[in-house]
């Protein structure tokens, strides 16, 4: 049985939000060491650099902030009064999801290029 767009709009904010929940626990000791000195800066930029596994939970956390960021958007607008019928919810849950690939892809090219 095949879900509304909203539906997906809605469990993919909440996923986002334990993705980057869980990458704030990461995200912040190393954003803390990085700003102890100018080696640890660039100890942390090479093996950015070097590390697949390290560009690739970068990116999921840089997507999961993207969505994230799309769906709060995505509330508020709705909130405001605008988008709340059952076909203003569609359109606006498929910009959210669209918004949201575009700046994953966004995320991924400036990691990798």
């Amino acid at each position: 049985m095949a879900l509304p767009i909203t539906a997906y709009a809605s469990i993919l904010h909440r996923v986002s939000a334990v993705v980057m929940w869980v990458g704030f626990a990461f995200y912040l000791p190393t954003l803390w060491y990085s700003l102890q000195s100018p080696e640890n800066f660039a100890l942390l930029h090479a093996l950015r650099d070097e590390s697949i596994i390290i560009q690739l939970f970068l990116w999921a956390f840089l997507t999961a902030m993207g969505y994230y960021l799309c769906g709060g958007v995505k509330h508020l607008i709705q909130e405001a009064g605008h988008c709340e019928s059952l076909e203003g919810g569609a359109k606006i849950s498929w910009a959210c999801i669209a918004a949201g690939v575009l700046l994953s892809v966004l995320s991924g090219v400036w990691i990798w290029l």
